[in-house]
């Protein structure tokens, strides 16, 4: 039992005894101490005034006599209105300390039995990832890591839309300007050279328009008459109609993409255990209309189309098949849902899509609850913000989106030039500077995305990411190789320092019960999935590291062996939770910088 723990008992213990009332556990709140007053520990007495009859001065006065008393650690109370502030012996912490922190296990659990789907990415196959991708993939994989971290069985889910008009046009376009032009022709990544027959499509589609708008036609009008748009759509006609050389065409123009995202992906460090594709799962869930019918949770009306009325639950009518059959998105959603949950049987699948989706994830968490699914309780959208560039930092090469791939070299790059600029890598080799380059332009970038609540719209400067002092990956990834280098110049070998007991100072006190949070914060953060939560207390770690750092003489020249050793201990630990609550962001920490 750890002493909040204790607290919790012996305040329900002390209500019992004090007023003969009993209190339930859930209105004991503890809260860490304000820094401007004397303990760690502190109740919120005012839950507890209701059972005590007094004043909430007079109810924590009763209640810390009470716990000074029979708790051995609590060594002092002091009251500031409804709050019970307690001191917690030194001894306990140091013991903490050596007994939990120090542990190889500590910040780990065990499997819980459960199953979790994460699913994350899921990209057009018309086109390159982009800025917003990006921010997907990086909070898809860390909430998936939280998960695991946690104790559940996680699977990370791709779903790819590789079907419809959008990579018809590409298609279209590439046959029509193309030349045979392939990947290899034109130096240039497959997802790219498919975006590029995408924009092309696009600007002769626009000229088209204009041209039959000349002609008297209203826009609308000609968006529809427009002969290029038409011949997309026979082709996806072609398509569904499993026509010999548009399927052939499909295939390898996909097999490009699929080529241009492997790259992509390695390079954010994301990956999956499962892809599912549209193309297999756009038929799907027709079944599940049929089922809805059968219960009575959706209506036809007149001219056979299928609905679902959620006026009642504050939404509006749904389409759920056309007139004439067809299906609609949220149809295929239904039957994807359905087919994940036969092929994993997990408790619970989180889907990470844009704030622009919130109203579609409402409507088919709550159709299938109506169907009766079991499993309907279990789904959750993790919704996230748009990510903004300030203006002019950034051009892609289609001058409208930020591109992925631009974006991971701008990093890199930007890593280079303000490391060198330090002077700090004059003795790494070509293998090690371009290793480093690499994990701080990818360490600024992801932290910065996930150091930001999902569900916030953020302004991402590239420049600003790329800090070594403040909230950044980079001063993280720095602390970390401050860390290592001071170990390694004391000749530090836990196994041989062992258990150090030694007095402690207040900042040494301050380090050890924000390191005993890790566990709870990697708990938290996977519970509400927020990667933010576990990304700003390593920050917490970090700047606590270096102020022990500064205020401490130096430990290397410490005399008392005792004393040395544990400062030692506190760094390895500080060393440990950093590179163990990055590696679960996604992000490296070099072993020198």
């Amino acid at each position: 039992m750890n002493i909040e723990q204790h607290i919790v008992a012996a305040t329900i213990a002390a209500v019992k005894e004090l007023y003969s009332q009993e209190l339930p556990e859930n209105q004991v709140n503890l809260q860490d101490t304000r820094t401007e007053f004397e303990g760690q520990i502190t109740i919120v007495v005012f839950p507890v005034v209701r059972f005590s009859k007094k004043s909430p001065e007079a109810t924590a006065t009763d209640l810390g006599e009470y716990l000074v008393k029979h708790i051995e650690e609590v060594t002092a109370f002091n009251v500031v209105k409804g709050f019970l502030n307690l001191s917690i012996a030194d001894s306990y912490w140091v013991n903490l300390f050596n007994t939990a922190l120090l542990n190889p296990e500590f910040g780990t659990f065990k499997p819980n039995g459960k199953k979790v789907m994460v699913e994350y990415s899921s990209p057009n196959t018309n086109k390159p990832l982009h800025l917003g991708h990006v921010r997907n993939n990086l909070l898809g994989y860390s909430v998936a890591e939280l998960l695991k971290a946690s104790g559940y069985e996680v699977t990370k889910v791709n779903l790819v839309n590789d079907r419809g008009i959008h990579i018809c046009k590409s298609m279209l376009a590439w046959q029509k300007w193309g030349n045979g032009e392939t990947p290899e022709s034109a130096l240039m990544k497959g997802d790219h050279l498919v975006g590029k027959y995408y924009v092309i499509f696009d600007k002769e589609y626009k000229k088209e328009i204009e041209a039959l708008k000349l002609e008297g036609q209203t826009e609308d009008e000609a968006k529809k008459n427009a002969p290029l748009i038409k011949e997309a759509q026979k082709m996806l006609q072609d398509w569904e109609a499993g026509v010999p050389e548009v399927i052939e065409l499909w295939k390898k123009m996909n097999g490009w993409v699929y080529d241009g995202f492997a790259v992509s992906y390695k390079n954010l460090g994301v990956d999956f255990d499962k892809y599912y594709y549209e193309s297999n799962t756009y038929l799907l869930g027709k079944d599940t209309v049929d089922e809805g019918l059968a219960k009575g949770v959706f209506f036809k009306k007149p001219d056979g189309s299928v609905w679902i009325d959620l006026t009642t639950d504050g939404l509006d009518q749904k389409l759920v098949l056309r007139a004439d059959g067809t299906s609609v998105y949220i149809t295929q959603d239904l039957g994807t849902a359905q087919m994940k949950y036969d092929d994993f049987k997990m408790d619970e699948s989180i889907y990470v899509v844009g704030n622009e989706q919130d109203y579609h994830f409402k409507v088919l968490f709550l159709i299938l609850e109506k169907l009766g699914k079991s499993w309907a309780n279990g789904l959750h959208h993790l919704s996230y913000g748009m990510v903004d560039l300030p203006s002019g930092k950034m051009k892609s090469r289609e001058g409208t989106v930020v591109d992925a791939d631009d974006l991971v070299a701008e990093m890199i790059e930007t890593a280079r030039a303000k490391t060198e600029v330090l002077g700090k890598v004059n003795d790494f080799d070509e293998a090690e500077k371009k290793s480093l380059y690499y994990n701080i332009g990818m360490g600024a970038l992801k932290y910065f995305l996930l150091k930001v609540e999902p569900k916030k719209r953020l302004l991402f400067d590239p420049a600003e990411s790329i800090d070594f002092q403040g909230n950044t990956g980079p001063f993280i990834q720095y602390t970390h190789a401050r860390i290592k280098s001071l170990l390694q110049k004391a000749g530090y070998d836990f196994a041989y320092a062992g258990i150090a007991d030694a007095a402690i100072t207040p900042t040494e006190l301050e380090m050890i019960m924000l390191q005993a949070k890790y566990p709870s914060e990697i708990q938290t953060a996977a519970r509400t999935h927020s990667p933010a939560i576990l990304a700003n207390y390593l920050y917490e770690v970090a700047k606590m590291f270096n102020k022990f750092y500064h205020e401490t003489p130096p430990i290397i020249k410490e005399e008392n062996d005792a004393v040395k050793n544990h400062r030692l201990n506190l760094s390895f630990v500080t060393a440990n939770i950093l590179k163990d609550g990055m590696r679960i962001l996604g992000i490296a920490v070099p072993e020198r910088m």
